[in-house]
């Protein structure tokens, strides 16, 4: 089983124990983005977005909620855009993230949408997203779902994130919530709970250690290649 002929042994690494805890544990407070995916003044989404971001500090973590009022639609402007600078500099500053769409059309909203599609896989040498950690919530208007939870997962692997195996649907999220828009005692809040609860714990499990988690062979030989190719190539 040893026989790898088709390996190139300068570019091959054996994980091991000690290479991914080498690294010093950073001392500072997990960082969270949330972002939510409706701009209604009474958005469901959006209040349980702060529900989670009440727990997430209440954990040690620091928060950020991004609002989208304001975002223009994918490419419908330049990426100096003043909110989508706002959401890139969140994401690049974001340790771990929190998505929370409501389902519409059996889907999330191109709201929820139109913020990640605006996230790039790199910003110049930074992959802003790559080996951070996501929790995914939705809200329901009628019965309990996981159509939009699932969509999310799909994204979060695509944006190369460390996506928590738990996750929230909260169904028919208009009675969940109070008077002054607070979640009421139930088993939908106790799960956001558990989600929050998970989602740190990754967050301190692979946050100084994402770099060495992302470091993959195909890229290295890749890289090793174009490094020969330059050096080798004929001068003009």
């Amino acid at each position: 089983m040893s026989d790898t002929p088709n390996l190139d042994n300068n570019c091959f690494r054996v994980p091991t124990a000690d290479a991914v805890f080498r690294d010093t544990p950073s001392e500072h407070k997990p960082r969270i983005l949330l972002l939510y995916g409706s701009l209604r003044s009474r958005s469901f989404s959006r209040l349980v977005v702060m529900e989670a971001a009440r727990i997430l500090e209440a954990m040690g973590a620091e928060t950020a909620i991004f609002h989208a009022d304001g975002l223009p639609l994918p490419d419908s402007e330049e990426v100096d855009h003043p909110k989508v600078k706002e959401l890139r500099d969140r994401v690049t500053w974001s340790e771990g993230m929190v998505w929370c769409s409501p389902e519409r059309h059996g889907a999330m909203t191109g709201i929820m949408k139109a913020q990640i599609d605006w996230i790039p896989l790199s910003l110049g040498a930074v992959r802003p997203t790559q080996g951070k950690t996501l929790a995914v919530m939705q809200v329901c208007g009628g019965s309990q779902s996981f159509n939009t939870v699932n969509q999310l997962r799909v994204l979060g692997r695509w944006m190369r994130m460390v996506t928590i195996p738990n996750q929230s649907s909260v169904p028919k999220a208009f009675l969940e919530f109070d008077d002054n828009d607070r979640m009421k005692p139930s088993g939908f809040y106790d799960r956001i709970v558990d989600v929050m609860e998970e989602l740190v714990k990754f967050t301190y499990l692979t946050r100084d250690r994402s770099d060495y988690l992302v470091d993959r062979y195909s890229e290295r030989k890749e890289s090793a290649e174009q490094l020969m190719a330059r050096v080798n190539q004929r001068s003009m």
